[in-house]
């Protein structure tokens, strides 16, 4: 467990700036757009030698000016309440305003250790003008640049000077599970990863578009280790026009990128879209484990259309994730969501499969010998050797004579044989084709002895082809002296 620094202010002074710079990444969304951060987004940071978990939190304000400035103050507060230090960031070329007065006089009362900062700072010029500052009723404040990184150490030196040690967790160190949960926008994504977390952790709102950066809460279930990621809405292309959303949904495709199974979401109150396959088609390309959920389930009229029509619907129309595991869920009621991070784990579980050499090449070559390829240029196609390369998701590789000439029906064919033999019922599956090498096919050869045996074989075939040659000259000698 590591002491947590929340950085809060007022919209648009530079927050998410800053926490990209303190955790050396560019995880959170920047835009010069205020507002742009809604709910809470943590990372991991260090300094020297000392590491420290930071928050990132949305701007806050007094009045109902933004639609979601409620939602966002409840975020701070719990923030605030989580911190074990907080940085207020002021504007430095905007000066003061009424917000920064309300905001310090809060944090005050938390009774704990305030770091005042006074972002956008770079030259001199600015530096000399920040006397209106002390009307805050501060002794000291930290200029910096958090755009250019000016200030930021002398900053970091005091605060981690005043942060206390980790503390040693009992937590099971079991591996990680990272779910992503992705789907068109107000399907029920931050809904459904409130229900799982067990608290309001991110804002929801009835609003499209409401979650815009990709947000990470971690969950334990069953001694396992799940973080749960909410994605923005991905929308259509041709839909798609500010530059901030596009952003948003290259975040949403990174975190399919970066997950192990993608829990794809579809309002089943409003029926399987065109755009719900779309996303879908994203998760298989990504090559990451998934899981359709038929979300707002308590809102749809089974006597019209019932379980069974939704997912023979949704079978046709995404045939290329046969495998992908279907439930029925209502996010807003909790119906079935206990089962999910279940499925997600038995999903994990086939998605790190690995399987020995051995069985592997007796799976292969069984299904070879029931089924034979067909020809190519009137040749038969030889498969010599099998081996798996890598996991997440299993990936295999057969080596043939004729790679290209497999064709995709065949290739189908195996991979259906090695999900019913190895059992992978609920994983991707990725074979390849490769021209063989030097390594042990079936037969027990190599390369290097099938080239030794091709040269003997012709040395023979020439030597006889010498032998009769000279028999029939011998015949012809005889019988040209017997006549």
């Amino acid at each position: 467990m590591k002491p947590v620094v929340a950085l809060v202010g007022r919209p648009n002074v530079g927050k998410s700036t800053l926490f990209n710079r303190l955790i050396r990444d560019r995880q959170a969304l920047v835009d010069d757009m205020p507002g742009v951060t809604r709910d809470r987004h943590y990372g991991e940071a260090r300094w020297d030698d000392k590491a420290f978990t930071v928050i990132d939190t949305g701007g806050f304000l007094t009045e109902d000016d933004d639609y979601f400035a409620a939602q966002i103050r409840d975020q701070l507060a719990v923030a605030v309440a989580q911190a074990s230090a907080l940085v207020l960031i002021l504007d430095g070329r905007a000066g003061l305003s009424p917000f920064d007065h309300d905001l310090a006089a809060m944090l005050r009362k938390s009774g704990k250790p305030v770091f005042y900062v006074v972002n956008k700072i770079e030259n001199q010029r600015q530096l000399d003008d920040l006397g209106d500052f002390y009307d805050l009723g501060i002794e000291s404040f930290y200029p910096v640049s958090a755009e250019h990184g000016i200030g930021v150490a002398d900053l970091l030196d005091d605060l981690v000077a005043g942060l206390p040690d980790a503390v040693e967790s009992d937590m099971e160190d079991n591996e990680t599970v990272r779910i992503a949960i992705v789907g068109r926008p107000n399907v029920g994504k931050s809904s459904l990863a409130n229900q799982l977390f067990g608290s309001p952790r991110v804002v929801v709102n009835e609003k499209a578009g409401t979650t815009r950066d990709a947000i990470e809460l971690e969950v334990c279930h069953k001694g396992r280790r799940f973080v749960l990621v909410d994605t923005a809405g991905i929308r259509r292309k041709g839909k798609v026009t500010e530059k901030l959303e596009k952003f948003s949904i290259l975040k949403s495709l990174k975190s399919l990128e970066n997950c192990h199974v993608a829990l794809i979401l579809i309002d089943a109150a409003e029926g399987i879209t065109d755009q719900d396959i779309t996303i879908a088609g994203y998760a298989e390309k990504k090559g990451c484990g998934a899981v359709f959920l038929l979300n707002k389930w308590d809102r749809v009229d089974k006597q019209e259309k019932g379980e069974k029509a939704y997912i023979s619907e949704l079978r046709q129309m995404a045939k290329f994730l046969s495998y992908a595991p279907v439930m029925t869920v209502s996010a807003l009621t909790g119906q079935r969501c206990h089962r999910i991070l279940d499925m997600a784990a038995n999903v994990y579980e086939e998605y790190g499969f690995r399987i020995n050499t051995g069985t592997l090449n007796r799976i292969i070559a069984d299904a070879v010998q029931r089924e034979e390829p067909s020809l190519h240029k009137g040749r038969r196609l030889k498969f010599f050797y099998a081996t798996q390369v890598a996991t997440r998701p299993p990936c295999f590789v057969c080596f043939v004579n004729y790679p290209k000439a497999v064709h995709f029906s065949y290739e189908r064919y195996l991979v259906n044989q090695l999900r019913q033999m190895i059992p992978l019922n609920l994983t991707p599956i990725r074979l390849y084709f490769r021209e063989k090498t030097g390594r042990m096919d079936f037969s027990g050869k190599t390369r290097e002895n099938e080239r030794i045996a091709l040269k003997k074989e012709r040395i023979t075939t020439k030597r006889k082809k010498e032998r009769k040659e000279q028999s029939r000259r011998k015949r012809q000698r005889d019988g040209n002296t017997g006549g």
